[in-house]
């Protein structure tokens, strides 16, 4: 499973790392050392703090429109037969893409992997990054 580094996971939430370092101080998400002994977040636990962060962001928080590519972390991914929904939370904004399975199989996505989800008109594309 993918971890990240303190300023990796500020990043992904859209906060400064002193942020997320404050955070992880608190206890609001849990961190274990690396075998280089810093201080890192599991992919899977990640991705639930970001979905739990994202709903309690405030309502009056200004909004700006949504453009081009969103980098964030998988949160969900449903398999069906053929069709697959990946959804991905970048910073406040929770993006949700419908593509085929063999996509998804072959990106080798997983819940708590980082991606990017780029959005032209209705369509929202990922790329594993």
């Amino acid at each position: 499973m993918q971890s990240y580094t303190i300023g990796q996971a500020a990043r992904l939430l859209g906060v400064s790392p002193d942020t997320a370092r404050r955070w992880a101080d608190a206890g609001r998400v849990a961190t274990h050392r690396d075998e280089s002994g810093r201080r890192v977040i599991d992919g899977r636990s990640l991705a639930a703090f970001s979905v739990e962060l994202a709903q309690s962001e405030d309502d009056d928080a200004p909004y700006t429109s949504a453009r081009n590519a969103f980098p964030g972390i998988v949160t969900a991914i449903k398999l069906g037969d053929v069709a697959a929904q990946v959804t991905i939370q970048a910073g406040p904004h929770r993006l949700v893409s419908l593509l085929t399975r063999e996509a998804v199989e072959e990106l080798g996505l997983e819940v708590g992997m980082q991606a990017t989800a780029r959005v032209k008109s209705t369509s929202v594309h990922i790329d594993r990054t």
